[in-house]
């Protein structure tokens, strides 16, 4: 092996970085697992309160709407539909806009739908986020203790070598798991959400198409 002058402090210095971060490895890995289980949670309870809209009743509501009477007619349409709350409030402004220009109607409209989008995806980077770094943070809290326990095997030292090799497999399913989970609940979101802005789009259009 090649040493050089401050080989040892440099190794020295990099040992004790790794090890340092013992204890906030550990300690996110903790709050990713209680996040993941309250994302769990957040989308099962999602789930039964979410209102399950069909495409036929996306399709009868067009054509319902393209066939009001009036704006008031319209608004009355879109809120007595089974849409969700948060659809109906954004039809309503858009609605609200037809005394403006078609140009001002249209950017008002796109706007709306684009601050529903980021709603939307502030919500999914909640899981992206866990799903990117626990296995990440599996794969450190696995490496930084191998070092001492390596350290133990090389002075026949069992018991220490046995505690470090049951901390790494811990945090490697921690991290892993945690990721896994939340890969799956952010397909099961995205699936649902861009459903939601596909009806959201389809239902905007309508509603300019009537004020044109």
């Amino acid at each position: 092996m090649v040493s050089f002058p401050g080989d040892t402090l440099i190794s020295a210095a990099m040992d004790t970085i790794s090890q340092s971060l013992t204890i906030p490895v550990l300690i996110i890995l903790l709050i990713i697992v209680v996040a993941s289980l309250f994302l769990l949670g957040e989308i099962i309870a999602e789930h039964f309160k979410t209102k399950k809209v069909k495409v036929s009743e996306i399709y009868d509501l067009i054509f319902k709407i393209s066939n009001a009477t009036s704006i008031e007619h319209l608004q009355v349409i879109v809120n007595q539909s089974n849409i969700p709350d948060l659809q109906k409030r954004i039809l309503t402004k858009i609605s609200d806009t037809h005394s403006m220009k078609k140009s001002s109607r249209e950017a008002a409209a796109r706007r709306l739908v684009e601050m529903e989008e980021e709603r939307i995806d502030k919500n999914l980077n909640k899981t992206d986020i866990i799903t990117r770094i626990g296995p990440t943070l599996g794969l450190m809290g696995t490496l930084i203790p191998m070092g001492p326990g390596l350290a133990a095997l090389g002075a026949g030292d069992i018991n220490t070598l046995a505690t470090s090799l049951t901390l790494a497999f811990n945090t490697t399913i921690v991290g892993i798991g945690s990721g896994a989970l939340c890969y799956v609940l952010g397909k099961i979101r995205k699936s649902w959400y861009d459903r939601y802005l596909a009806d959201l789009d389809a239902l905007s259009d309508a509603v300019l198409d009537y004020m044109d």
